[in-house]
């Protein structure tokens, strides 16, 4: 009994984390405070680590340098690095997935690091 007690805390544990969402990331010169779609904190992070390109409920993403392109869950935890040569330009984020345009090609990505569509940019 108290076994299936301690697993139905751990999956409302989990189900409770899984539901946090980025509600808005506000910006200033030194943070980056990250708030749940309630207004609550979820997190803070140190410009330092790089310069905030754009986020969504599920996701946001750090550029650090001009090497490396980061994506990271609502928690901070890193989901995938991307090198900057090989996605380009960040043209915005959206759901679990984020657009790059580099030279005349669109791409999109998932969160996770895979490309799931290529075309041509129009001009």
């Amino acid at each position: 009994m108290r076994r299936m007690i301690l697993c139905l805390l751990a999956t409302v544990s989990v189900l409770t984390l899984s539901a946090q969402s980025i509600g808005y990331i506000e910006t200033t010169k030194n943070w980056y405070y990250i708030y749940d779609q309630n207004g609550k904190k979820i997190k803070t992070l140190s410009t330092n680590q790089g310069e905030l390109k754009g986020y969504s409920s599920t996701f946001y993403i750090i550029k650090q340098g001009t090497a490396f392109y980061i994506t990271y869950d609502v928690n901070g935890k890193r989901l995938h690095t991307f090198g900057a040569g090989s996605v380009g330009e960040i043209l915005g984020v959206s759901g679990d997935t984020f657009t790059s345009r580099m030279g005349a090609w669109i791409y999109t990505w998932t969160k996770d690091g895979k490309k799931i569509n290529t075309r041509s940019a129009r001009q």
